[in-house]
This record gives structure tokens, C-alpha cells and sequence, in this order.
């Protein structure tokens, strides 16, 4: 009898949709549609947990505990965010998925803790990427990553569906990029080209592990994988946007955080540009 491989997205087996409700006129996550089309395609488990922000707790100061209207603009901001969850749950339904989901009313930060603590508990976590919402956006996804030790997919606007035909792998031969790449594999290998970009001048990349070494290390794994290494334009983040231009990308996959969060802060990183202005969705792993 013959046996037939897994598809390779099958090895996703439970996915997390996470997003998080701060404002009555908020559109629909993008996180929710992107995510969903990936866990179809995986055949996967899913979760959606979508919270509101309350403002009555620990946040009430912002505008005041005896303000009757923080009352009525949380709950406004409970519906919205069932709505939201019912909705996610009808469409996974409707895909044959089975959704389990919640949507949690908290003050800030347990609504950050609380994402965190839920994606310790899949194979990986999606998450908004959503640059009007840029302080909280960014702590999501940071205490997703090193708060849980799982990856995160952020998923910028314009990106309703999962799209992976096309995957940039962002290689500086750190540990953080190896494990990115590696906790990316289901879909490095359901790609149909995988390119890694190493960025820099000459000398840079003469003290990196070569991303062709790895390349091997990714062919070995049914990935069809190229090299390329580019001349640094601007800054590496500005780089890496153009290729995936270029390429026409549909997904980056990159280490984050390689040097502290406070020293990106200070000086700038590739993680945290990349965030504030992320061309396509975003692999991440610390």
C-alpha cells in the first residue's frame, strides 16, 4: 500500500487569531480574514480570541472614574468585539473548521498578558499589525513573541487572505533568524520559490554564517530555495522593502529583536521599522 506525504501546512495543527478592539470605529481585522484562509489551508484548529479594551479598572483614570460614558463606551467595545469573534467563528463554520473562541473584557495590560499567555498554547499566533494603533499594536506582537516562545504572523492591512507562493527569508546568521526559518518551515515548504536575502557590504557579510550554508540545510526539507545577497539601500529595512517589492513577496520571514527591545528603541532596528511600515505580513520569532 502506498503511503502519501502530509501536505506540508498540515503540520500547522492549531492556530490562535488574535485582535484587539480599542475603538468603536475600528474596521474588521485583518488578522481574522488572513488568518482563517491559513488555517483552511492547514486544515488546522482555531481560536479567535478577540478582546475588548475597558477602560473601567486600571485604566479608568484616563478619563475619569465618575464619568458615566466609560461605562457605555465599554460596553459598545464588548459587542463590537463579539461581533467580531461570532463572526469568525460563522465564517470558520462555514470552511469546516473547528473554531473555538472567546472574547475577553480587560483593562490594559491584562489584555496584552492575556494574548500571551493563550499563544503559549498553539503552533502560532496571528496577530494585527495595524500603524494607527502603533504602542499597543507593537506590544501585542512583542508579548506574544517573548512571552510565549512561540511565533507570531503580523498582518498589516491590504493582506485580507493568506498568500504564500512567494516567501523572503531575512538572513543574518543570528539565532533568532535560524529559529524564524525553522518555525516557518510548513511554510517555506508549501512555497512555491523560498529567497534568502542576506544584506550588506562585503565585509558584513564575510562575518555571518552564509545563507547559502543554510540553504542547504532548508533544500534537505523539500524547500526549492535560492540565495541572494543584496547591497545595503538606506537602511537593511528599507532594503528588505524594496526586494520584497520587487519579488513581489507575499511573506517575510525574519528573526525579531535580535539586539534588546530598549536598544532598537534608542537606535532604530530592523524589527521595529519593520513594524511601523511592513510591505507584506510578517513571520516572526525570537
Amino acid at each position: 500500500m502506498s503511503m502519501h506525504a502530509p501536505a506540508p501546512l498540515a503540520a500547522l495543527r492549531d492556530v490562535l487569531i488574535g485582535t484587539i478592539v480599542e475603538d468603536e470605529h475600528d474596521p474588521v481585522s485583518p488578522a481574522i480574514g488572513y488568518g482563517l484562509s491559513l488555517a483552511e489551508a492547514a486544515g488546522a484548529h482555531v481560536t479567535i480570541l478577540s478582546s475588548s479594551w475597558c477602560l473601567i479598572g486600571s485604566d479608568a483614570w484616563l478619563q475619569g472614574t465618575t464619568d458615566p460614558g466609560i461605562g457605555i463606551v465599554d460596553r459598545r467595545l464588548d459587542a463590537l468585539a463579539r461581533a467580531f469573534a461570532g463572526n469568525a467563528a460563522g465564517a470558520a463554520a462555514q470552511a469546516g473548521l473547528v473554531c473555538t473562541w472567546e472574547a475577553p473584557r480587560l483593562p490594559y495590560p491584562e489584555v496584552v498578558h492575556r494574548l500571551a499567555a493563550e499563544a503559549r498554547l498553539h503552533d502560532l499566533t496571528i496577530l494585527d499589525l495595524d500603524p494607527r494603533s502603533e504602542i499597543l499594536s507593537r506590544e501585542t506582537i512583542e508579548a506574544a513573541l517573548l512571552a510565549s516562545g512561540r511565533p507570531v504572523l503580523a498582518v498589516p492591512r491590504g493582506h485580507p487572505v493568506f498568500a504564500g507562493e512567494r516567501i523572503l527569508v531575512a538572513w543574518d546568521g543570528s539565532l533568532q533568524a535560524a529559529r524564524a526559518a525553522n518555525e516557518a518551515m510548513p511554510l517555506l515548504r508549501a512555497a512555491e520559490a523560498v529567497e534568502i536575502v542576506s544584506v550588506g557590504d562585503a565585509e558584513d557579510l564575510l562575518t555571518t554564517l552564509p545563507g547559502a550554508e543554510f540553504a542547504r540545510h532548508l533544500a534537505r526539507h523539500g524547500v526549492a530555495v535560492t540565495v541572494s545577497d543584496l547591497p545595503q539601500a538606506g537602511s537593511i529595512a528599507d532594503t528588505l522593502r524594496t526586494h520584497a517589492g520587487v519579488v513581489q513577496a507575499d511573506l517575510i520571514v525574519m528573526g525579531a529583536y535580535r539586539h534588546s527591545r530598549m536598544r532598537e528603541f534608542v537606535f532604530g532596528g530592523v524589527t521595529r521599522s519593520l513594524l511601523l511600515d511592513a510591505p507584506v505580513p510578517l513571520f516572526l520569532a525570537h
